[in-house]
């Protein structure tokens, strides 16, 4: 089975950094589209960012370009999400997603199998 373990997750002040991580196992990583989601509270999940198979192509949520980076290492089966002058509104648990069925990542959480545990992440004002 495959399997998403995000961490790297905390609590930070507005303005800061965190650095996320997904580890994956089992499957075939290089096959795989991976995308961040994230769900605050009352919220509905939102997609944040996506990287293609290869690592060539990446899209993001609005909101965090600029700001977030999104990246993949496909010999050691990690996507990592980089998140640059936080806001208290980035407050959320941070999600770790696979696709198995596209090359390029879609926004659409509904277009991914594998989700992680998710991890917390909260910006303080």
């Amino acid at each position: 089975q495959v399997q998403l373990v995000e961490s790297g997750g905390g609590l930070v002040q507005a303005g800061g950094s965190l650095r996320l991580y997904c580890a994956v196992s089992g499957g075939t990583f290089r096959s795989y589209a991976m995308g961040w989601f994230r769900q605050a509270p009352g919220k509905e999940r939102e997609f944040v960012a996506g990287i293609s198979r290869s690592g060539g192509s990446t899209y993001y949520e609005d909101s965090v370009k600029g700001r977030f980076t999104i990246s993949r290492d496909n010999a050691k089966n990690t996507v990592y999400l980089q998140m640059n002058s936080l806001k208290p509104e980035d407050t959320a648990v941070y999600y770790c997603a696979a696709d198995e069925d596209r090359v390029v990542a879609s926004r659409s959480a509904t277009s991914y199998g594998y989700w992680g545990q998710g991890t917390q992440v909260t910006v303080s004002s």
